[in-house]
């Protein structure tokens, strides 16, 4: 079923002057800021995008966009009117489902790079195999990107790691994690039971980039303790982090959870660091004025399901981690 046929269920006896096609249309070009990139995502023509939106502050007298060349940038009644179209976008894709028998509508997760790699994807299998029809987008970034996207209404649920002040999101904690240094089993540091703080800032260190949870709160408790500390590489990517550490080019920080396989191997080892506190929690993430849709509650109950019991990253079993 649709669009257009929800549109008639949704407002038939109503007389409306704006479609669901022209808030789809709006909320498109809000998100993208370039008419003929959000036609493409609609598979619709440029000049019918264009029309849709022309006809749209037409009827109400009312710009929406300011025009800086070729982009358009949300004015302050756009940006009142994005929550309220997406919110509405979303009732109706509901109502599509519900009509279509049943069948959970879209969503769009995004996932920091931790959980991403070693969490969402496992979720998001657990999800398909339960919803097989429904359609599910993982897209995995550091937090920095997550939050942008979830603030412009371009994922529905974010699974985050970082330390997120942004008073358009909603936060729920969801497990508790920890960061954790290490080096390789020949480094110098890995036979010493406690290592100081004026050891560790001899070291070459090995860190996620700045955007990221995990370098935030490593610049938080480990950088402001350590002002003097000397980075040698910073890498987007856990794995990378860890390969560099093996080949003995420094040591690292990272999640718990991206290590236990590799601490179960003994190809890295955990330098006890008891005077800092690492700790921190994983959280759910959505946007203030984001409908909770069906699909985006079977997601949370799964997620919940699967991992919530455990309390922390350090007792979920995970047997596909690499």
């Amino acid at each position: 079923m649709n669009k257009r046929i929800i549109y008639i269920l949704l407002i038939q006896h109503i007389d409306m002057k704006l479609t669901l096609r022209q808030l789809e249309v709006f909320a498109a070009i809000a998100r993208n800021e370039n008419v003929s990139r959000a036609a493409g995502g609609l598979a619709m023509s440029q000049s019918a995008a264009s029309s849709a939106l022309v006809e749209l502050e037409r009827q109400f007298d009312c710009p929406l966009f300011d025009r800086i060349g070729k982009s358009l940038r949300l004015n302050s009644t756009g940006r009142g009117l994005l929550p309220l179209a997406e919110d509405l976008l979303a009732r109706g894709a509901g109502i599509e489902s519900y009509l279509a028998g049943g069948t959970l509508g879209p969503l769009a997760v995004g996932a920091t790079l931790t959980i991403g790699n070693y969490l969402a994807t496992l979720v998001v299998a657990d999800y398909l195999q339960r919803h097989p029809a429904a359609k599910i987008g993982l897209h995995v970034a550091n937090t920095h990107d997550i939050v942008e996207r979830l603030r412009r209404f371009e994922l529905d649920i974010g699974l985050i790691e970082g330390e997120v002040s942004e008073p358009d999101l909603l936060l729920e904690p969801w497990l508790d994690d920890a960061l954790v240094v290490f080096c390789a089993p020949h480094h110098a540091l890995a036979a010493i039971d406690r290592v100081d703080s004026a050891m560790l800032a001899e070291q070459n260190w090995i860190v996620r980039e700045r955007g990221s949870g995990t370098r935030a709160l490593f610049d938080r408790v480990i950088g402001q303790a350590l002002p003097e500390l000397r980075i040698q590489l910073e890498l987007e990517h856990t794995e990378a982090i860890k390969r560099a550490v093996e080949s003995g080019l420094g040591i690292g920080c990272l999640s718990r959870l991206s290590l236990r396989e590799a601490f179960r191997r003994g190809s890295l080892v955990e330098i006890r660091t008891p005077q800092f506190d690492l700790g921190r929690h994983f959280h759910f993430a959505r946007h203030r004025q984001r409908h909770v849709s069906p699909a985006m509650q079977a997601f949370l109950a799964l997620c919940r399901e699967r991992c919530g019991d455990a309390g922390d990253t350090s007792t979920l079993e995970l047997p596909f981690i690499r």
